[in-house]
């Protein structure tokens, strides 16, 4: 009987692609759903429509950034949440260690290992202006290009925003 080898055979490669996709996934790149409205209009422009989950752009996460926490401003990352870690963010760099960052009501100063994150939109997103510096571990990757939806498909500008932040 050949049947059980060769579902035998079919199973072990299933297996090595899995292994495989995971450590390329966990170590170098993933590609991550963007929801909500926080990062409009870089992210999810229109996201009032009946199919918005449809429609949620996905991008792609490099993780090269990782080995020695090399980040610009401007540059969107996604984090842990500091308040749940189950939870995952996205969201642009505004402050970097030893940055000074102005904000409504005051001006602060951004630790060692911290950075200073918020959303394109902030009319609707919960970033440092809510919860504080994030510390540099809890970042997971960069956002590099968006893949979907294929009218979409570009990579990602880096934005600074103008007289708000002072290097120390």
């Amino acid at each position: 009987m050949g049947t059980p080898s060769v579902l035998w055979n079919v199973a072990k490669k299933c297996f090595t692609v899995g292994v495989i996709s995971l450590t390329v996934s966990d170590l170098f790149a993933s590609i991550v759903p963007v929801r909500g409205a926080s990062m409009s209009p870089t992210f999810n422009p229109k996201t009032n429509s009946l199919l918005d989950s449809l429609s949620d752009d996905r991008v792609l996460v490099e993780k090269f950034c990782l080995s020695n926490y090399k980040f610009s401003h401007g540059d969107v990352i996604v984090f842990c949440s500091p308040d749940n870690h189950k939870e995952k963010h996205i969201k642009r760099i505004v402050g970097l260690p030893g940055d000074w960052v102005g904000t409504i009501y005051d001006v602060v100063h951004i630790p060692e290992g911290h950075c200073w994150v918020e959303g394109d939109n902030s009319a609707s997103s919960l970033d440092s202006r809510s919860f504080g510096p994030v510390p540099l571990g809890l970042v997971k990757g960069r956002v590099t290009h968006i893949l979907w939806p294929p009218h979409r498909v570009s990579s990602v500008e880096r934005k600074t925003p103008r007289n708000r932040v002072s290097p120390s």
